[in-house]
């Protein structure tokens, strides 16, 4: 066998991997899809089952309330404290808008809002003027600082001469 023929071949066995590996592909795609579709039915056909019993339904309804309240309140309480607030704010709603049409409305306006300020995020004007004040807050801080430093006499800690706490 020559050299070509050895080329040839190998260019005909990586279009033959290549083959297989895109059939492999399809057929994940498919078992994915298929996978998605049996779930979503089985969630919906459960769904039916509980909205056709009043009382399974109210218990449902409530549980999804008080699940999605209180992840929107520790979403709020977030925005206060260290976390994620608007990504607990944003899931709450997602929750909530499962199951009752005003949190629908709300998380679209929250999404309609969000968009408004990413928009408003990316003008190159703003962008500019938020990096001017960042520096100059930056800035200010650090003069602050040494100010603070320079008036009450900051004392390094290899400079004092005599480090004894303990004593009276």
């Amino acid at each position: 066998m020559n050299r070509d023929d050895r080329r040839r071949s190998a260019a005909e066995l990586m279009d033959d991997v290549a083959e297989a590996v895109e059939d492999a592909a399809e057929e994940v795609g498919d078992a994915v899809e298929d996978a998605a579709e049996a779930v979503t039915g089985r969630f919906q056909r459960f769904r039916e089952y509980i909205r056709r019993n009043k009382l399974l339904n109210t218990t449902w309804r409530i549980g999804v309330f008080t699940v999605g309240v209180t992840v929107l309140i520790g979403g709020l309480v977030m925005m206060i404290a260290p976390g994620p607030g608007i990504l607990g704010i944003i899931v709450g709603l997602a929750i909530l808008a499962t199951e009752f049409a005003w949190a629908q409305r709300a998380l679209h306006r929250a999404r309609a809002a969000a968009e408004k300020a990413k928009e408003k995020a990316m003008d190159p004007k703003a962008r500019r003027r938020n990096a001017i004040l960042g520096v100059l807050g930056g800035i200010l801080v650090g003069a602050l600082v040494i100010a603070y430093l320079v008036v009450y006499e900051f004392t390094l800690p290899w400079n004092i001469a005599d480090y004894t706490p303990w004593t009276h």
